[in-house]
């Protein structure tokens, strides 16, 4: 008999933080140096070294925390998780165990137009292992150190989500936030925000949890979501087969589309914690906690919605416009100059995020500024051009340095608006053509674009579409 199951997931995402320098020594963070070229004797797990804790660190994690509804813990501490691999210099990892420096949060997050609460269990401060470079050519591996200490804030979520779709949808809110924060870049591909789902199901109605699964290896939203809904199918099949599923890790196989055992985790490891005697517990004062709350900007979800009651926007401009501050905060700049929402909206959507992506330019970084924008959008306003001609020249814009007004001139793009010359146009263009003109003027209505098309052809695109209709209106009555 097959049964329905439900799914049960729980996510852990490690977030690299932003930090200039690691999470116990001065080594850099840059990605992508050559090996081993940002080490020290206390990353390489020298004896005799010290750890000293990146104060940096410990602010971004409890800016986070508060952003996440957590309670920061007053006194925290640090512990040694103790395994042996090769990319792990020390012999074990600096993490935090049993009292972790944020705990018992939540967020939500939105499947269509469904809010889904999740609980946050913890997030806690550790550090990075190095990589192992696995070269097939020279017969051998070998270690880059250059990630070992870099710091890192994990975040565990209680088992709360039930579909592919909800994980992702909590994924992307929380990158949204951390990159709000400004505490972490949300780059995947690079291994800086890191995410591995833990699955089991149950059959529908059971409250006791199955056997979990974690996986590894996913590095994109698209795969977070191909992973689980593979794993979802291979477990109901496993069980409805008979079978019973394994207490195990798996990797994400990318140009298969399966996962594959990675390690038995038939009984959870033991890490034999314990506190780490080279470091002091955390003491944070509560006027420092609350001098960093009042650093927490209006988060994305929050902004989203002022957005839709302060301006009137739809949604899916909200959505689009506040997936990161740098951009919400261009539109708002924006606004502020030309107070006509929509319309900025739909130019900042439109012709700046085309142009940004084609040259692969960061909003903050745009030639564009909000001044040059607004400066175009207001020769539209006030009739100067048409929207058809501005559309033309933001290329131009976006490419050099000249204002909107230079261009126009040069161009000689202004748009005629002078009736005087404008009924010039009309009248040839009606005298031309008396057969259209009878047909409007016997109830044909529809005639009259034509005769709109031709005005603007005469006037080689820069006629006023709004004096054009009305003085067309005027003539064609008479």
């Amino acid at each position: 008999m097959t049964v329905s199951y439900e799914p049960v997931i729980g996510l852990e995402v490690h977030a690299q933080l932003l930090t200039q320098s690691k999470m116990f020594c001065a080594c850099g963070t840059s990605f992508g140096l050559p090996a081993n070229t940002q080490t020290c004797p206390i990353c390489q797990g020298m004896p005799g070294t010290l750890p000293v804790v990146n104060r940096k660190a410990v602010e971004m994690a409890i800016r986070t925390g508060l952003a996440l509804n957590c309670t920061i813990r007053s006194t925290n501490r640090f512990a040694r998780k103790n395994y042996f691999y090769p990319d792990l210099p020390k012999g074990y990892q600096i993490s935090q165990y049993e009292e972790p420096i944020c705990e018992h949060g939540w967020v939500e997050a939105s499947v269509g137009s469904s809010p889904k609460r999740i609980k946050i269990r913890r997030a806690h401060l550790e550090e990075d292992a190095g990589k192992n470079v696995h070269d097939a050519g020279a017969g051998g591996s070998r270690v880059d150190l250059n990630r070992a200490g870099t710091p890192l804030l994990e975040i565990v979520t209680e088992p709360d989500m039930r579909s592919a779709d909800e994980v992702v949808a909590y994924l992307k809110m929380l990158r949204d936030v951390l990159m709000y924060l400004g505490v972490c870049d949300g780059n995947m591909e690079e291994g800086s925000l890191r995410c591995e789902p833990n699955l089991s199901l149950r059959p529908v109605g059971q409250k006791a949890l199955g056997t979990k699964v974690e996986l590894k290896n996913i590095n994109s939203f698209k795969f977070v979501k191909e992973a689980l809904e593979y794993e979802i199918k291979r477990q109901t099949n496993v069980l409805n087969e008979g079978g019973k599923v394994n207490q195990e890790t798996r990797l994400w196989d990318v140009e298969k589309g399966v996962t594959a055992t990675m390690r038995s985790k038939e009984e959870a490891h033991d890490y034999r914690y314990f506190p780490d005697p080279d470091l002091v517990p955390l003491s944070l004062s509560v006027e420092w906690i609350e001098e960093l709350r009042q650093t927490v900007p209006e988060l994305p979800a929050v902004r989203q919605k002022r957005f839709v009651s302060e301006y009137g926007l739809p949604e899916y401009d909200t959505g689009v416009l506040t997936v990161s501050k740098p951009l919400a905060d261009y539109f708002e700049s924006c606004v502020k100059l030309f107070n006509q929402p929509k319309a900025v909206s739909n130019w900042v959507m439109g012709e700046l995020l085309r142009e940004l992506n084609n040259s692969g330019t960061a909003v903050g970084d745009s030639p564009v500024s909000p001044e040059r924008l607004v400066s175009l959008l207001k020769l539209v306003d006030n009739g100067t051009i048409s929207l058809k001609v501005a559309r033309e020249i933001f290329p131009e814009l976006y490419a050099n340095k000249m204002s909107p007004e230079q261009i126009v001139q040069e161009k000689g793009l202004t748009q005629v608006s002078d009736e005087v010359a404008l009924g010039k146009i009309i009248d040839e263009v009606i005298a031309k053509n008396p057969a259209q003109v009878a047909q409007y003027r016997s109830g044909k209505e529809q005639v009259f674009g034509f005769f709109v098309g031709q005005v603007m052809k005469g006037s080689g695109g820069k006629a006023n579409p709004g004096k054009v209709n009305e003085l067309l209106k005027r003539k064609l009555a008479g």
